[in-house]
C-alpha cells in the first residue's frame, strides 16, 4: 500500500515540485509537460499481462529499456532547448521512479525469503 502511494505520488506530485524549481513563471505549462512523459507507459500495452505487480518495469518495457534511458540522458545533456530537455527530465524522472519501485519490490521478496 506504501510502495503503490510513493510510486503514484513521485509519478503525479513530486512532478509538480519539478515543474515549479524549473519554471516558476510558467508551473502550469512545465507540469502538463511533464505529466505527458507519463505517456511513455504505452509500451505496457504490448506486454502480456498488460499490468503485472510483480514485474520490474526497467530493462522489461521497450521505452523503459537501458538504451532508451541513455537516449533521455543523452537528450538532457546535449539538447539545449528548455523544453525539449524538461520532457527528458520528465523521462529520467520517470524511470527513476519505475526503479524505485522494482528495488521496493524486489527488497520485499529477499526480505519474505529471508524472515521465513
Amino acid at each position: 500500500m506504501l510502495q503503490t502511494f510513493v510510486h503514484y505520488a513521485n509519478h503525479f506530485l513530486v512532478i509538480f515540485f519539478i515543474a515549479r524549481l524549473y519554471t516558476p513563471k510558467h508551473v502550469w505549462k512545465s507540469y502538463l509537460v511533464l505529466l505527458t512523459t507519463m505517456l511513455v507507459d504505452i509500451d505496457h500495452l504490448w506486454a502480456i499481462p498488460i499490468f503485472d505487480p510483480s514485474r520490474c518495469s526497467i530493462g522489461f518495457h521497450t521505452f523503459h529499456s537501458e538504451i532508451a534511458i541513455l537516449v533521455y540522458i543523452l537528450i538532457f545533456i546535449f539538447i539545449k532547448n528548455k523544453w525539449v530537455r524538461l520532457i527528458s527530465i520528465g523521462l529520467i524522472f520517470h524511470m527513476i521512479t519505475d526503479a524505485i519501485d522494482c528495488i521496493w519490490s524486489n527488497f520485499d521478496c529477499l526480505q519474505d525469503y529471508f524472515i521465513s
